[in-house]
């Protein structure tokens, strides 16, 4: 008996102390600091085309470009009324349900219509930005100064380049570079060639993303000297964002915002005005990474963000009524949902013919979000820019990919279709 008892004696011991190195171990796991998202060169090809536009309109693109689906939208509404433009344009899109970043490109269709034809792209960037904010303001900073030692930004008639000593205890970079618009009522954006402007690319694991500037608006445009200069555009009317380069974040101010989105909500807003991301503007897009999902991912509730990856705006006209949904007068109408007598027999479903048209149910096919995580396989291996002519690059396709599975699907909400991504290429 004696001898039973020590043997349980000892096993428990034993147990106890495998309990405590479990969690001992967990806690030394736990303590460790997270690894970045993005490395310093991945991200400084990222933000390779943009970080030459000026400091407002660079903080609105970085913006935007967490709600890539929204953008999307936003396209689609812009090729629908190509003459109307500038501040109008945005004035146009009051009413309708996007973000504010995302309604105030609708000024500038040379930064928005890119974001759509490389939504890889776009996602990533904004994946970028909402894990390391303070990394990817640091990596524009180091390019202009790239930009600048090889002379290829400086002051004239579009822009206005002003170098000045780092905010104290800000960036790890002495020297802040601020881009500003020579006319303030006047915007102009450029295209470049980063493997021109920014002098020799020194990482060719990560070389930058590249697309040739639209002969749409950059008529005749020669990239011989690094810069093509479009048509300035009377958009002050659409600027509400700006860089806090000593902060590492962004900065909105309210009241411009308002004037371009009446619904705009001022507590999304922290104090001093720095910028917070809306995760009911993602529209289900999956966040890449697990701290973005703990902090954004719960804000919203799950059918909601599935309903609106699957195509609704958020208009009432886009949502083409509940009801219509895979054959409308099949789904018995979202009013008739609430009813429990209504629900197509809820009865009967045990009966197996008479489930109430099980089939009609889109067959299963409207989940469209399972493969929202942009691939990283899109890094050419060459050295050169990331395009489409790149060698060997390929891009990855698993967002836009997921959305046409959802227009297959028959939705007749969804607003992202194989035909209008092959148009967006053409």
């Amino acid at each position: 008996m004696n001898r039973w008892s020590e043997r349980l004696s000892q096993a428990v011991c034993i147990w106890f102390l495998v309990v405590v190195m479990m969690g001992s171990s967990g806690v030394s796991a736990q303590s460790q600091p997270q690894q970045p998202t993005f490395k310093p060169e991945e991200i400084e090809a990222l933000v390779a085309p943009i970080a030459l536009y000026p400091d407002s309109l660079l903080s609105q693109v970085l913006m935007a470009s967490t709600y890539p689906l929204e953008i999307v939208h936003a396209v689609r509404w812009v090729k629908a009324n190509p003459n109307i433009k500038g501040d109008a344009a945005v004035k146009a899109v009051e009413g309708q349900s996007w973000d504010v970043s995302v309604k105030s490109l609708v000024a500038f269709p040379q930064v928005l219509e890119p974001m759509n034809d490389k939504l890889d792209w776009t996602q990533k960037l904004g994946d970028a930005f909402l894990a390391q904010e303070s990394d990817v303001l640091a990596a524009v900073q180091r390019l202009r100064a790239r930009a600048q030692k090889s002379g290829n930004l400086k002051s004239n008639e579009q822009q206005k380049v002003i170098s000045e000593p780092a905010p104290a205890g800000g960036q790890a970079a002495q020297t802040i570079v601020r881009i500003e618009p020579a006319n303030p009522e006047v915007i102009y954006v450029p295209a470049y060639n980063p493997t021109v402007v920014y002098g020799a690319w020194s990482y060719p694991t990560y070389p930058p993303y590249y697309w040739p500037p639209s002969p749409a608006y950059y008529p005749g445009a020669a990239l011989a000297t690094g810069f093509a200069w479009g048509v300035g555009l009377a958009a002050a009317g659409a600027i509400f964002g700006n860089c806090n380069w000593g902060g590492g974040d962004v900065n909105i101010n309210v009241n411009k915002a308002a004037n371009i989105d009446r619904n705009f909500d001022r507590t999304k807003v922290q104090g001093g005005g720095k910028w917070q991301h809306d995760a009911s503007h993602r529209q289900g897009v999956a966040y890449r990474d697990n701290a973005s999902r703990e902090k954004f991912a719960n804000n919203v509730s799950g059918a909601d963000a599935r309903g609106d990856f699957r195509g609704r705006t958020g208009d009432a006209g886009d949502r083409a009524g509940a009801g219509n949904r895979a054959g409308g007068a099949n789904n018995a109408g979202a009013a008739n949902r609430a009813g429990g007598a209504n629900n197509a027999g809820v009865g009967d479903r045990g009966g197996g013919g008479t489930t109430a048209g099980v089939g009609n149910r889109a067959d299963g096919a409207n989940t469209a979000g399972a493969g929202n995580r942009a691939a990283v396989s899109d890094r050419a291996s060459t050295g050169a820019p990331h395009s489409e002519t790149s060698t060997g690059a390929k891009p990855a396709r698993s967002l836009r990919a997921s959305t046409d599975r959802a227009a297959g699907a028959g939705c007749a909400g969804v607003v992202v279709d194989v035909a209008d991504a092959r148009e967006a290429r053409a």
